[in-house]
Formats: C-alpha cells, sequence, structure tokens
C-alpha cells in the first residue's frame, strides 16, 4: 500500500496560486472516509444484531468479497473504497488523496476527477477478484482507498512527469514519473514474492485504470457516457464540462500553474513579453488548448499554445 511518501513544492492553497487546500470532492472524500472509519471502530464497532458484530457484518457485506466466497455483490466494488482497515491506512491514504488529488480536481473539475477517482478503485477491486480467481487462497476480504489512489498517483506522475517528490526514507527530491515507476515496481514485486496481506495486484489494477482513463478516457467516450447520463437525470438541462464559466476557470487555473513551473527569466517570461498579444484568438483555440491539457497536461503545450492561453486570460 502506498503509504509514505511526501511531495515538495506543491501549490495548493498559495496565496494567490489558484488553487484551493482543500477541493470540493477532495473535502467531501476526506470527510467521508473519515466518518465512515470513525462511525465503524467507535461506534458500530460496540453494536450487535442477532448476536453477531455489526462491525462484522458491514465488513461482510461492504468490503470487497471474493466472488467465491458467496458474499460478493456489485455495490462492494464502490463500497469497500470508503472503509479502512486501521488508523494508519486511513491517514496515509487520505494524506496521499489530498497530495496528489486536490491539483488533478484543480484542473479537471470536481465531477471529472470524481468519476476518474472512482472507476480507478473499481479497476483495482476487479484486479483483486481476477487474481483471487486465478490464484485461490491470494484473495480475502479487501478495503481501502489505495487503489484509487494509484490511479491518482499516475495521472499526476504523466501530467506533471518532472514535479519533484520526496519519499520516505529517501529524503532527496525526485521526478514524479521516477516516483511512479519506483512505487509501481515496489507492488509488483512484493505482489509476486508471495501473499503478505497487502493487495498488491489492486493496487496495479487502480495503477492501469488511471493509465487507460487518463490515454484513452475522452477517445472511448467513457467521460461523455457520464456526461449524457448526468443529462438524462436532469432532463437535458445539465450543464456543460467545457461551458464559459468552466472554461474561464481552466483558463486561470493553467496559467497559475504554469506561472509556478518556471522561474527567472524563463520561456513562460518570454511568452508575457512577447508582442503578438493583440492578435485575435478564438474559442475554438482556447477549446483544443484546454482539451489538451486535460489529456495530457500542461507541460505538453507548446510556448505558442502557453502564450495563446496567457494572452486569453488577460482578455477575461
Amino acid at each position: 500500500m502506498a503509504n509514505y511518501y511526501f511531495r515538495s513544492n506543491y501549490g495548493g492553497g498559495l496565496s494567490g496560486g489558484g488553487f484551493s487546500l482543500f477541493t470540493p470532492v477532495i473535502k467531501i472524500l476526506l470527510i467521508t472516509n473519515v466518518a465512515i472509519f470513525v462511525a465503524q471502530y467507535l461506534f458500530l464497532g460496540f453494536l450487535t444484531v442477532g448476536g453477531m458484530s455489526v462491525q462484522r457484518l458491514l465488513m461482510a457485506y461492504f468490503a470487497l468479497q471474493p466472488v467465491e466466497s458467496g458474499f460478493f455483490y456489485p455495490w462492494q466494488l464502490v463500497s469497500y473504497q470508503f472503509m479502512h482497515g486501521g488508523l494508519w491506512h486511513l491517514f496515509f491514504n487520505m494524506l496521499a488523496l489530498w497530495m496528489f488529488g486536490s491539483e488533478l480536481e484543480s484542473i479537471w473539475g470536481s465531477r471529472r476527477f470524481l468519476i476518474f477517482y472512482l472507476l480507478a478503485g473499481i479497476g483495482a477491486g476487479l484486479a483483486q477478484i481476477a487474481v483471487g480467481a486465478a490464484f485461490p487462497g491470494y484473495g480475502g476480504p479487501t478495503v481501502g482507498a489505495s487503489g484509487a489512489i494509484q490511479g491518482v498517483m499516475i495521472a499526476f506522475g504523466l501530467m506533471f512527469p518532472d514535479r519533484p517528490i520526496m519519499m520516505f526514507p529517501i529524503f532527496f527530491p525526485i521526478p514524479a514519473k521516477i516516483f511512479v515507476f519506483i512505487w509501481i515496481g515496489v507492488d509488483l514485486v512484493a505482489g509476486l514474492m508471495g501473499n503478505d496481506g497487502v493487495a498488491h495486484f489492486a493496487h496495479l489494477g487502480g495503477a492501469l485504470t488511471g493509465y487507460l482513463l487518463l490515454r484513452f478516457g475522452d477517445q472511448a467516450g467513457i467521460f461523455g457516457f457520464f456526461d449524457k447520463l448526468r443529462d438524462m437525470m436532469s432532463g437535458g438541462g445539465g450543464r456543460k464540462v467545457f461551458g464559459n464559466k468552466r472554461k474561464i476557470y481552466d483558463i486561470r487555473e493553467a496559467n497559475s500553474y504554469g506561472q509556478r513551473q518556471e522561474s527567472g527569466v524563463s520561456s513562460w517570461f518570454r511568452a508575457k513579453t512577447s508582442n503578438d498579444g493583440n492578435r485575435a484568438i478564438t474559442q475554438e483555440e482556447i477549446d483544443t488548448i484546454l482539451d489538451k491539457i486535460a489529456k495530457t497536461g500542461y507541460g505538453s503545450l507548446s510556448e505558442e499554445e502557453k502564450r495563446t492561453l496567457m494572452e486569453a486570460s488577460k482578455k477575461l
């Protein structure tokens, strides 16, 4: 389980930085996970129904159970993500969620981030079930948000590959892309070495799902499907993901991130002092740039695209 890592140079919550310390979905996830943990261990653990502990009943029906156990139910693919096996398990998962997820939610938007997070957790659960079915005795009741968070981590590593990370017990910064590969390698080796009580293949399943969603989620229509589903449930009146308000937010967030990424007499400074700021910028150009950020990150933009984005934000 991805327990010990600390990220340096984090932009969330800095004055004027553009990113909130606790973004909406991150805040809801933190509160929900903590509330469930407190209820499970401090209150429900002392209650019984028909002579059986309520906590054991919760584990039986809401933890992710192997299919062959006879206690598997489809809703467990979501519910297991909000249950944890102990205080440190909860603490480190929530720390990682906050550190790596806040910036992604700020750029993607809350709804897209929530869909990504839950689908990564479901992918992790399916991987755990598949490995348990293929290797009897490996699987068991599974709880925790680690699989979903692994998906978030790999998305962060791909979007911000050169962001410095410090990982305990290595007290020097390494690029995010290297950190992600190291952690995936640790999970793979630990999973192959045997059953140590940690769902390493669930972690790998979450990472793989996160990668696939980031690379192919839009092309496959996955996020579009949830857009249509939301519109159907709201009678067709749902707000489009990239409506005007969202575009203003995205432009300002992307520029805030770009300004933090660069320092000194950099390419960003040169873009700011360019002489082509008076040219007309079309909505189609902005749409294309924002879609590119959503798919491959701010770092994938060309200097011309960064310049266009900055000029557009100055005119908002």
